[in-house]
């Protein structure tokens, strides 16, 4: 499976101020796949080490951490030379070793010319936990698949070929095929196993969802067990209840739409931000939700018009989204599933945004007296709003509410089940929910 993010490895690798890199992302999204094809395919040889499958490499790292008697010692433990200059070291699941994460710092400094990589989990937690010299390693965040490698998996290069160059509407049933795979990319999502189990089966139509929704449910499993592991047994009821609470909170409005996260009856007795503060950040810092700030103004610096206690949450992965709320499949390819629709397509574009921002998370949501747009992003002084409509009305009282408080807007987005459809004359554009990483990533 081709991912995006292997453009961004190899940046890294010709750069010439390259650091030790530190691959963030949730479990199961492929980050251990695609760090061992960069490896091969890049580098005359790699040496993956994973400190939760060999828990004697923890002694490499209980002295002092001088990283070229830590090169010599692993070296003579995996019987294999390490070349520091055409070479590359991958140390997965480090969050498992903290002492391995500070060596970082002293591989930078001492043998800058090897290229080391750490990768892990539950990475976000432990580097909350254990501070790194400012300027000593680079970070690169890593998502889910996005729509466009979802097309990439299932061999349709033609229609990502199509969408790279096209700029006015859509032939329409080019427009219908491209929305059918959408739908089942909102079932899938785009996890690296349910995509490979969706690809391998997806002949067998009666039971591919079927499948797809075992593994889901497995993942699932997975997550709650990380929580449970990793972080005591009552702050782990709360994680659960916190995150498979999503869905369900969401789907109390009446338009669909996502709205500020409330803590009221959730876990009893702890009814605000400040009581449950630590389990968010958890989750957030694991990847495993998406968290969207709502600004109360829109002017420059947007942070500044936030609040801690103010935002939105998303799951980070549609297709556990899914799983999660126990919506059919078949639902889901009819896009007739009530309030949850609205969320869906909001939850796709949070995903498709971040996926093509690599760190950037500067993602936020504006709610200004009755007036509400789903997503805003800034990029050098301009505002690009952008509103998610689910179906095929897109008129937008918001948008014009907006674009009347705030001048310094570069253009204004509508995101719909509708074809391409450009009014340079309003400075608007409207684009099919699926293209929404095309716009962003190739016009802003």
């Amino acid at each position: 499976m081709k991912r995006e993010i292997y453009k961004q490895l190899l940046i890294w690798k010709n750069s010439k101020k390259r650091k030790p890199l530190i691959l963030k992302g949730a479990r199961q999204i492929g980050k251990t796949h695609i760090l061992k094809s960069f490896a091969e395919n890049e580098f005359e040889g790699f040496h993956y080490f994973n400190f939760e499958e060999d828990s004697r490499l923890f002694s490499f790292f209980n002295d002092d951490l001088d990283p070229e008697r830590i090169i010599k010692n692993i070296s003579l433990y995996k019987e294999k030379k390490i070349n520091l200059k055409k070479d590359i070291l991958i140390l997965d699941e480090i969050q498992a070793c903290p002492r391995a994460l500070t060596s970082l710092k002293y591989f930078y400094e001492k043998i800058p010319q090897l290229a080391v990589i750490a990768a892990g989990s539950l990475l976000g937690v432990t580097l909350n936990e254990f501070s790194f010299p400012v300027g000593k390693v680079d970070t690169l965040e890593m998502y889910p698949m996005s729509f466009r490698e979802f097309l990439l998996a299932l061999n349709k290069k033609d229609l990502v070929d199509f969408l790279d160059k096209v700029k006015d509407e859509i032939p329409e049933p080019i427009h219908e095929k491209l929305w059918d795979i959408f739908k089942i990319y909102l079932i899938v999502g785009g996890l690296p196993e349910v995509v490979s189990e969706y690809v391998e089966n997806k002949n067998e139509s009666e039971k591919v969802f079927k499948l797809v929704r075992e593994k889901q449910n497995q993942l699932i499993n997975d997550y709650m067990a990380d929580m449970a592991k990793h972080s005591g047994k009552e702050n782990s009821l709360h994680l659960t209840k916190i995150w498979t609470h999503i869905p369900l909170h969401l789907a109390r409005d009446i338009n669909g739409s996502a709205t500020k996260f409330q803590f009221k009856g959730i876990i009893p007795e702890k009814n605000r931000y400040s009581r449950l503060a630590g389990v968010i950040d958890w989750l957030d810092a694991t990847g495993l939700i998406i968290k969207i700030p709502i600004l109360e103004k829109a002017d420059l610096p947007l942070q500044a018009y936030t609040k801690e206690n103010s935002f939105k949450l998303m799951i980070f992965d549609v297709g556990i989204l899914g799983a999660l709320s126990k919506i059919s499949p078949l639902t889901i390819l009819d896009y007739d599933y009530g309030s949850y629709k609205g969320y869906y397509a909001e939850n796709f574009v949070a995903m498709e945004l971040l996926s093509f921002q690599g760190n950037d998370k500067t993602l936020y949501s504006w709610k200004e007296n009755q007036s509400e747009i789903e997503f805003l992003k800034e990029t050098d002084g301009k505002l690009y709003p952008i509103e998610v409509k689910s179906g095929h009305i897109t008129k937008s009282k918001s948008l014009y509410s907006f674009s009347q408080r705030y001048k310094n807007i570069g253009f204004k987005t509508i995101l719909s089940a509708r074809n391409i459809k450009i009014d340079e004359l309003n400075n608007l554009r409207k684009y099919p929910l699926y293209y929404v990483s095309w716009v962003f990533n190739v016009n802003i």
